[in-house]
């Protein structure tokens, strides 16, 4: 077991106006994620399947070609290996990713 408090865990900006933080175990991993207003998230893939959850504002995530607009409390599940890309609308927005197995490509600490 192993406390930890989100605002203190190691940062880095993985595109201007994102910011990442990150808790994992060996199988599992969840990445704390802040987004300024129109902040974009440019499509990808990975093999990670990955579940999305806004804490705070409105992002718009598009994943194997269906794009929802998620507001506080909503998520979205993402395959693994499916296109998807994300955009902060009008406020910024605070969420939430776990990804299963962990990207070793987002392991700060």
């Amino acid at each position: 077991m192993g406390k930890f408090i989100i605002r203190n865990l190691p940062s880095r900006e993985m595109a201007p106006g994102i910011t990442l933080r990150e808790a994992h175990l060996q199988k599992v991993m969840v990445s704390f994620i802040h987004l300024e207003p129109g902040s974009v998230v440019k499509e990808h893939r990975h093999p990670h399947e990955q579940i999305s959850v806004v804490i705070a504002g409105k992002l718009r995530m598009t994943a194997a070609g269906e794009t929802v607009v998620l507001e506080a409390g909503q998520g979205l599940l993402v395959p693994a290996n499916a296109l998807h890309s994300a955009e902060a609308l009008a406020a910024e927005v605070w969420a939430y990713d776990s990804f299963s197995p962990i990207r070793e490509d987002y392991v700060m600490s």
